[in-house]
């Protein structure tokens, strides 16, 4: 694409301020929870205090009784079942007939306002049949009695998986030396500053509006429909900006569709805004992940075979669920190439909020446990740390065991640079006592494979229109979360039409106006959504370079766009103004519209649940992580980061940075202090008082490197930067304490208390350690063989050599 215009790169590659900059920090940007329509009412919801119990009898005719109600629904009003995933729609509008954990929602009411809603709630009569509660995975397992889902039929087993690729024995066989590890991630949760919030706006017409903070208004489309038995076509989606997403606000959650129900009933808008407490039963965040991994390796650190295994505490309901459970066993060969893989994992049913997709989803698990083990193993064969991972990078155009097609690949050189960077070698074990440094790599996807709903459609589309007086409008169906995706399509746009972003308008995800884009979710919108931009771009382009040639008798492939200008590159004198180009063009071609469209290539593997895990394109990370830890106090605190990024190519160098820091930030807080705990069947801490995360003061220094690999099909190519720098931020940060009190930490959060105990372990002349010491006692499935890719017979399927 840099042959676009003779003179390179306009505005790709620039440090640019996001567009909607001022607006933000202004405060006029208008979130959900800012709208307001006429004659509007508010929405509460009665909520369970049991974590599984059974509805005996529920009467709603107090709360109805009560001045200023409008509306009472409970699950009887919407007993159709949604979900993200097919094969998994487990979920109810409000409970239907059992609750499954403490603040499940029981009964709606719509009132003049909140506290109406709120008294009127207080009113409602419930009557509970307890159930068994399952807090744990041991008691998902072990303890008897009506399972959390019944649909299963596993009891409160959602999903076991077993894959091998190549011969795992054999590989362990011909290593010099095998190590195991126990690890645990605990479960956390997104903590948007923004809660969510929806208002369902009815046309008296039987259709219905929903003005929603949503990271996916195609699935949200959707699943209204379904739940409110109504064609697609008579129900609209309009995403306001995100104040915090991270994959919280990734699928269609209840009070999404209640108010669009209540609207419905009333002929009245209806505004829903979660409590903070709620924004904690709602929930969606990092499943607590036991894994156990074994690897083996020659003398020389080449890896021979790895055997990986994950049980996931998956909460009440499925989410996103089986694919977080795939993620947890896909992505480890993305970054080292290991010859024989295997991978077992189950998910479990338990009575808590549901787990979903976190920044990362799925992959920074699995991430923490094989880059503890990495270091370990390098401990134990005397190997420097940064070099076990040179030794076993993947490396560009390759394809993994299980069915991974690598393509562009900086790993190598982000290792590299963040380790000359750092001082890493001069460093590691030998600062003073109490500093320490951890280096850790990480892989992400720039956008998942498989759309979530079985079709061949594109998975994003784009319309950039001009009109005769310049004007140029450009129709985007995804969601801004945050991270300046609109900024980033309006630059691929400017840098094709020759045009200033300020000269672009942009309409976004609302379904009644855009066309469809999948969501904001596993770092795809840049890379997917901004392909299908760049396209239509590139055929507006087309339409006004093959008119103004036309009309000054020169070939349209010395069309230049720049400057505002369509001019001839041998003679830059012979052009017009755009608003002129774009008159000479609507007069040959008419209205002046374009459209793309983007797919990813088909991928996967000949075996099932083959569909995640592979992507377009990888982004590669490397990070390391300084740390003071104090004996005395046991705390931790992070004093610096270094971050190398494979991005492909910066499309705004800027963005990509607060990308990255943000990645460090919420690394730091899931590795030292963030955790979703219970007391009892209760979330021990639903609000931001008791849910530590870091503030300004825990913030450190972070040195962020770019590195470009130029991804051939990314746009301009680029690759993502908003999830994969937070993957190797955790373990660098568990490994630096190692490095600093000669203590393992094998889960985080790494707390004072944990600090403590194994410091104390070590003096007592123990191993010095903390975590988990046994497995569940679950049998996983016969294993699905699968003959590796490189093998006779499967090179076309993988896409080539290994």
């Amino acid at each position: 694409m840099s042959a676009l215009n003779s003179g390179g790169f306009r505005i790709i590659g620039e440090r640019r301020p996001r567009e909607d900059a001022m607006e933000q920090v202004t405060g006029r940007v208008r979130y959900a929870a800012d709208l307001s329509f006429p004659n509007m009412l508010w929405a509460r919801f009665l909520r369970s205090p049991h974590a599984h119990a059974r509805i005996k009898r529920l009467d709603v005719s107090r709360a109805l009784a009560h001045p200023g109600v409008k509306a009472v629904i409970t699950g009887e009003d919407v007993p159709i079942t949604f979900g993200i995933l097919p094969v998994s729609h487990d979920e109810h509008a409000v409970a239907h007939e059992k609750v499954r954990y403490v603040g499940d929602p029981v009964a709606a009411v719509a009132a003049v306002d909140e506290a109406t809603a709120e008294a009127a709630c207080k009113l409602i009569e419930v009557e509970y049949e307890p159930l068994p509660e399952y807090m744990s995975v041991e008691e998902a397992l072990t303890k008897p009695g009506d399972p959390v889902q019944e649909y299963t039929r596993k009891g409160n087993v959602h999903k076991a998986v077993a894959l091998e690729f190549g011969e795992v024995e054999k590989g362990f066989a011909e290593a010099d030396h095998v190590r195991e590890d126990l690890i645990y991630h605990g479960a956390s949760t997104h903590a948007p500053i923004e809660p969510h919030a929806a208002i369902g706006v009815p046309d008296g017409k039987g259709r219905v509006a929903v003005y929603a903070s949503t990271q996916t208004p195609h699935y949200l489309h959707r699943m209204l429909a379904k739940v409110l038995g109504l064609p697609m076509a008579q129900v609209r989606v309009v995403a306001q900006p995100v104040g915090g997403g991270f994959g919280g606000k990734s699928e269609p959650f209840n009070h999404e569709i209640v108010a669009a129900k209540l609207a419905l009933i009333t002929g009245q808008p209806v505004k829903f805004v979660l409590t903070r407490e709620e924004v904690f039963y709602a929930h969606r965040g990092r499943h607590g992940t036991l894994m156990w991994v074994k690897t083996g390796v020659k003398n020389d650190g080449s890896i021979t075979a790895m055997h990986f295994r994950s049980w996931l505490d998956g909460g009440a309901h499925a989410s996103f669920g089986l694919a977080t459970l795939y993620y947890t066993g896909a992505l480890q060969t993305s970054t080292y190439m290991i010859p024989n893989y295997k991978f077992e994992g189950a998910r479990f049913w338990t009575n808590k909020p549901p787990s979903g997709p976190k920044r990362g989803h799925g992959t920074p698990q699995p991430r923490l446990a094989l880059e503890i083990h990495m270091d370990k193993i390098a401990g134990d064969l005397g190997i420097d740390p940064a070099d076990l991972r040179l030794k076993n990078a993947v490396e560009p155009n390759s394809v993994t065991a299980n069915y991974l097609k690598i393509t562009s690949c900086g790993l190598k050189e982000c290792i590299e640079r963040v380790v000359e960077a750092s001082g890493y070698r001069e460093k590691r074990g030998r600062l003073p006592a109490g500093k320490g440094v951890g280096l850790a790599v990480g892989a992400y996807l720039c956008g998942a494979g498989l759309p979530i709903y079985w079709n061949e459609l594109d998975h994003s589309q784009a319309i950039v229109k001009a009109d005769r007086g310049g004007g140029v409008t450009a129709y985007i169906g995804a969601s801004e979360i945050g991270q300046g995706s609109y900024t980033v399509h309006l630059a691929i746009i400017a840098e094709v039409l020759g045009l200033e972003m300020n000269d672009i308008y942009l309409a976004a995800a609302d379904t009644a106006l855009t066309p469809i884009d999948l969501g904001s979710y596993s770092s795809r919108v840049t890379f997917m959504s901004g392909n299908a931009a760049l396209q239509a771009a590139m055929g507006l382009r087309d339409m006004i370079a093959s008119a103004v040639a036309g009309k000054l008798a020169v070939p349209a492939e010395r069309m230049v766009f720049a400057g505002r200008r369509v001019y001839d590159r041998e003679n830059s004198e012979r052009g017009m103004e755009f608003a002129e180009a774009c008159e000479v063009a609507e007069a040959r071609h008419g209205v002046l519209v374009s459209t793309g469209g983007y797919k990813p290539p088909k991928q996967g593997g000949p075996f099932k649940g083959s569909g995640v895990g592979p992507s377009p394109a990888f982004s590669y990370s490397a990070v390391v992580a300084e740390v003071d830890a104090d004996p005395e106090t046991c705390l931790v605190k992070v004093e610096k980061v270094w971050v190398a990024h494979d991005i492909g190519r910066a499309l705004n160098p800027m963005l990509v940075e607060g990308q990255v820091e943000g990645s460090v930030y919420m690394g730091i807080g899931e590795a030292l202090m963030e955790e979703m705990t219970y007391r009892g069947t209760l979330v021990k801490a639903p609000s931001l008082l008791e849910y530590k995360i870091p503030t300004s003061l825990e913030m450190p220094e972070v040195v962020t490197i770019l590195v470009e690999s130029d991804e051939q099909a990314g746009p301009f190519g680029a690759k993502e930067a908003g999830q994969g720098p937070i993957l190797p931020v955790i373990p660098a940060t568990v490994v630096a304490i190692h490095d600093a009190l000669g203590v393992r930490i094998d889960e985080v959060p790494a707390t004072p208390d944990k600090v403590l105990k194994a410091l104390d372990d070590k003096a007592a002349g123990g191993a010095g350690r903390v975590g988990p010491s046994k497995a569940p006692d679950f049998k996983y499935p016969e294993p699905e063989r699968v003959p590796l890719p490189w093998t006779a017979g499967n090179k076309a399927a993988a896409g080539g050599e290994r």
